[in-house]
């Protein structure tokens, strides 16, 4: 049964350096709302010292939970598997590269507190690339079709929800989630405020334009038909366009006696048709892959080792890999 109080789920990418500081500064932060919280922070296959990082942190503070997953997964999958682990009733998720600044967390709970089911943080002014930051706007785009609400434009990584909410995605099993798509599945309660957004203290961000793309397209494709849609009303305009040209073609041979001369046009209008058609079946393919990967039953992620603090401890690496999936509580009031 879900307890009163806060989880805080942070996916960990080669951030040791910035781990301490920012657990610091979220427990100064929660102890001023006087409820209880923990903070679950999830290696997602680090490369640098993350893990060892955490799990000193999760040795010497109680209220962290320190897990590791098998391999790197990727950022959604790491934040799925915190939210299943969660406790209490509301869950806040952020960075773990100090962007996110913790002391914008009660704005989000007092949103919540409102009436909604899920408030995101939205940057004023986002400190990233402009190649990153036309990626984000892609991505939105996407977003904005597979939740159907114009809320996803201000989606964020920082964001607040009822942690109940995971009922409705409880027996999810896929390689490519999106937290904010699942969770369009339970609510449409949806709401932003604007926070702050800080530049990165080190390293540099995992988020190329590329991934970004792809992962936009895995979210249109796996989550939505518009794209089906789309290449369906671009055939059908080209058929239009066809008969268009057909007509003109006959219409100079009745008027001239002769038909429409010229290779490039011929050559143009079937590049163009050709073009169309393979539009279509790319479309078509990307499904079929999102399809064949989901018939392969690929676990979102592995968990291969929780720790709570020095004197609890599980080793989830000396039994079958597993993917978790706690029993949900009931409870609805966070007041």
């Amino acid at each position: 049964m879900l307890q009163e109080g806060f989880s805080v789920v942070i996916p960990v990418f080669n951030s040791k350096g910035s781990l301490a500081l920012l657990v610091e500064r979220i427990c100064t932060v929660l102890k001023t709302l006087e409820k209880p919280y923990e903070i679950i922070l999830i290696n997602d296959g680090s490369r640098d010292a993350s893990w060892p990082a955490i799990v000193d942190l999760a040795d010497r503070i109680p209220v962290i939970q320190a897990v590791n997953l098998m391999r790197n997964y990727g950022q959604h999958n790491a934040l799925l598997a915190g939210t299943r682990l969660a406790q209490y009733k509301i869950t806040i998720t952020l960075d773990d590269d100090l962007q996110h600044p913790p002391e914008e967390i009660p704005k989000l709970i007092s949103r919540i507190r409102e009436g909604y089911d899920v408030v995101y943080g939205s940057p004023r002014e986002q400190k990233h690339s402009i190649s990153r930051n036309l990626a984000s706007r892609i991505t939105r785009l996407a977003l904005m079709s597979v939740m159907n609400t114009k809320i996803a434009r201000r989606v964020s990584a920082f964001r607040a929800f009822r942690t109940q909410l995971r009922a409705a995605f409880a027996d999810y099993n896929a390689p490519r989630p999106s937290l904010d798509v699942l969770l369009s599945w339970a609510t449409n309660k949806f709401s932003y405020l604007e926070v702050r957004h800080e530049e990165r203290k080190e390293g540099k961000s995992q988020y190329t334009f590329l991934k970004l793309f792809n992962h936009a397209i895995a979210m249109a494709t796996g989550y939505s038909t518009m794209p089906l849609r789309l290449a369906s009303l671009i055939g059908f305009g080209f058929t239009l366009f066809g008969i268009l040209i057909l007509g003109y073609v006959l219409i100079q041979y009745l008027l001239h006696g002769s038909p429409v001369a010229g290779f490039p046009f011929l050559a143009s209008t079937i590049a163009i048709f050709s073009g169309v058609q393979l539009f279509a079946l790319g479309i078509i393919g990307e499904y079929l892959a999102q399809m064949y990967t989901r018939l392969m039953d690929k676990p979102a992620y592995v968990i291969q080792e929780i720790r709570n603090s020095a004197d609890r401890q599980t080793a989830l690496s000396e039994k079958p890999a597993i993917k978790l999936k706690p029993e949900e509580g009931k409870g609805s009031s966070i007041e």
